[in-house]
């Protein structure tokens, strides 16, 4: 089948010089990362330049602009572009948040990132902050909007009050359904914000289309290392959570986040086995197949694990039916079912949260945790505590759906 072309804000942008003449004059900032490409794979920066838009700064987000940072708190410095020889800042360094020196450099800040459609996904808490500094400064943002290829299913809790870190910008469920030219407008509303914030919507994109959240006539590129297809993009509103637990999430491997869990001492055909026993109805939409890896690097590194591998995609996949926070938290279940003394939550410091157990912090409270470690706590119980945060999301971000 073929699907017509889906044009993002980045060559929407670049195409329409009625687009780019607000910018005429302007001094402009590009906040970007290696999935930052147009449609002939050109990255924005080189093509907004080529273009003859006045681009006086780079920003780059967790990760950097280049992708090159591995995992979860290693930072990226500040440096200078060697090829334009404008300044390059990071937002995941010695800051978060841009400082007013940072925001001095420029009068627009163009926002061009690939999102998961994820809460914790760290590309959305860096658009806040980036709105909540140009309203202190008096600057413009302009999301250059990107597919979410999750699509629009909503999913999971919604962090509850006085949960916020750089992984819970906000009273969001885990999985949004919003793209990020949505997204700012929420912030907008949410937190009251006045500032010159518009979106340069994509063309085509159908989120709830035959393509189900990605257009087919575009390649995907990591926008994080640890993101290589859209069968991570798809399972990860579950699968992050495994960066809360002592399970692997497969880093070290070629297909990081693709699995509910891998361990050197979980037996993972009995997991299976009780997931389907206690919910199998949250196992639809996918495929789950026993595996085996090895990590090279990150937990368990060197030991044999075996683990489950979720396949959200060709014909096993149902893009509404497929649930992939609560297949994790079926997955989680199940193991304290089998194993009850197991050591499940990883007691470290994630994104700069130091008291926090970080599977609170991911899930933005203790709810699910709590669900978890309780034997008398059913499946039901969840979706009765769970329901509820959906449709409420859905109904508030409603009026400001653009697709």
């Amino acid at each position: 089948m073929k699907f017509g072309p889906v044009n993002f804000g980045i060559d929407r942008l670049l195409a329409d010089p009625t687009l780019r003449a607000p910018l005429d004059g302007k001094r402009v900032a590009l906040i970007a990362h290696p999935a930052s490409v147009t449609a002939d794979l050109t990255h924005s920066l080189d093509a907004l330049i080529a273009a003859g838009i006045n681009v006086t700064s780079a920003f780059g987000p967790q990760h950097g602009l280049k992708g090159d940072k591995q995992d979860n708190m290693v930072e990226t410095p500040d440096e200078l572009d060697p090829l334009y020889g404008i300044p390059v800042f990071s937002l995941y360094g010695q800051v978060r948040r841009p400082t007013a020196a940072m925001m001095d450099t420029a009068d627009v800040f163009l926002f061009d990132l690939q999102d998961l459609g994820c809460r914790i996904y760290t590309f959305v808490t860096t658009l806040l902050y980036v709105l909540e500094a140009a309203a202190a400064q008096g600057k413009a943002v302009w999301v250059l909007d990107r597919p979410n290829p999750a699509g629009r299913p909503v999913e999971g809790l919604t962090l509850r009050d006085g949960q916020e870190s750089f992984v819970g910008a906000g009273p969001m469920p885990m999985r949004h359904g919003l793209t990020l030219g949505e997204m700012g407008h929420w912030f907008i509303q949410h937190f009251n914000l006045s500032v010159d914030y518009r979106v340069i919507a994509m063309e085509g994109w159908e989120p709830d289309g035959p393509e189900l959240g990605w257009p087919q006539d575009r390649i995907w590129i990591n926008p994080s290392p640890n993101a290589a297809n859209l069968n991570m993009a798809r399972a990860y509103a579950g699968t992050v959570m495994l960066e809360g637990t002592t399970l692997s999430e497969g880093r070290g491997t070629t297909r990081p986040l693709e699995v509910l869990f891998g361990a050197p001492d979980v037996d993972a055909k009995a997991v299976l086995a009780e997931m389907r026993r206690l919910a199998p109805h949250w196992l639809a939409g996918c495929a789950i197949r026993e595996c085996w890896f090895e990590p090279t690097f990150h937990k368990h590194a060197g030991q044999l694990c075996n683990g489950l591998m979720i396949h959200a995609e060709g014909g096993f996949y149902d893009h509404q039916a497929f649930r992939p926070w609560r297949l994790q938290a079926l997955a989680f279940k199940a193991i304290r079912a089998l194993y009850p003394d197991y050591p499940l939550w990883r007691d470290f410091p994630y994104e700069y949260e130091f008291e926090r157990l970080a599977i609170d912090v991911i899930n933005g409270g203790p709810d699910l945790r709590t669900w978890v470690d309780d034997p008398a706590a059913t499946p039901a119980d969840l979706d009765a505590l769970t329901a509820p945060d959906e449709a409420a999301w859905r109904a508030q971000v409603a009026p400001l759906l653009l697709y």
